[in-house]
């Protein structure tokens, strides 16, 4: 999976703090059976296999720009459950490739910071959700506008837009949803995922520098420590929205 995780007392590694997440992000959503869903930016597809699983929809389709991560999708304990439950989509986030008012639930977990722009994605959900529809988003923010020099090396490995909590809450109100609710966890996605990193770091380096050279591990390190700073300032956060048609 491609997330931070959701780091608590029983999630303290990686791939349990990013089951985690989809877990208390499918609960956000009201997932349940026979629904319509569609995941955009699932990349690997892996949350949406998980919510296969556990909510039985009645469709589920993984919606990614990156063909590559579509294609390389059939992970997991049971791949071919993987297979069977979601249909793989390789479309842009600005034009989803769906009628009007024909889904229940639209999710984005941690990719909404790469939509561009934003207000795009947003038009398009309000457009293919049914009435009373609902929109979920898991989307890493600043609280404020920010600079590189605040940032410093985070800005670097930050491959996404820096979009502010008061943008995007504009932004979806603009796009004609109703925020049904508002979760701030970046202390429960930032700071833990920066200590394991930095507690890690000699078992995980060695992992690393098969597939990249030692300055990206470097860059990598310098910023989950920056990350964790960053955080403990104010200055960035990470959201759970739930929206309503």
């Amino acid at each position: 999976m491609l997330n931070f995780g959701l780091w608590d007392e029983n999630n303290k590694n990686p791939v349990a703090a990013q089951r985690n997440l989809c877990t208390v992000f499918g609960e956000m959503a009201q997932l349940k059976s026979g629904q319509r869903i569609v995941d955009v930016g699932g990349g690997y597809s892996t949350p949406a296999a998980l919510w296969c699983e556990r909510y039985f929809p009645a469709d589920v389709a993984c919606v990614d720009l990156n063909f590559g991560q579509l294609r390389d999708s059939g992970i997991g304990e049971r791949p071919e459950q993987v297979r069977n439950g979601v249909t793989r989509i390789n479309a842009t986030a600005r034009i989803l490739p769906f009628v009007d008012e024909s889904l229940d639930r639209v999710l984005a977990l941690e990719s909404p910071q790469h939509f561009r722009p934003l207000e795009d994605f947003l038009s398009e959900s309000f457009r293919v959700l049914k009435k009373d529809g609902m929109l979920a988003l898991a989307i890493p923010v600043v609280k404020k506008p920010t600079s590189i020099i605040q940032l410093g090396v985070l800005a670097m490995a930050w491959s996404s837009e820096h979009y502010t909590v008061d943008f995007v809450k504009a932004a979806i109100s603009v796009a004609g949803f109703s925020i049904v609710s508002l979760q701030s966890i970046g202390s429960k996605v930032y700071d833990p995922l920066s200590d394991y990193y930095v507690e890690n770091r000699n078992t995980l380096r060695p992992k690393i520098l098969r597939h990249y050279p030692s300055y990206v591990e470097k860059i990598l390190y310098n910023s989950v420590k920056k990350m964790k700073s960053v955080s403990q300032g104010g200055m960035i956060d990470y959201l759970l929205i739930l929206c309503k048609k």
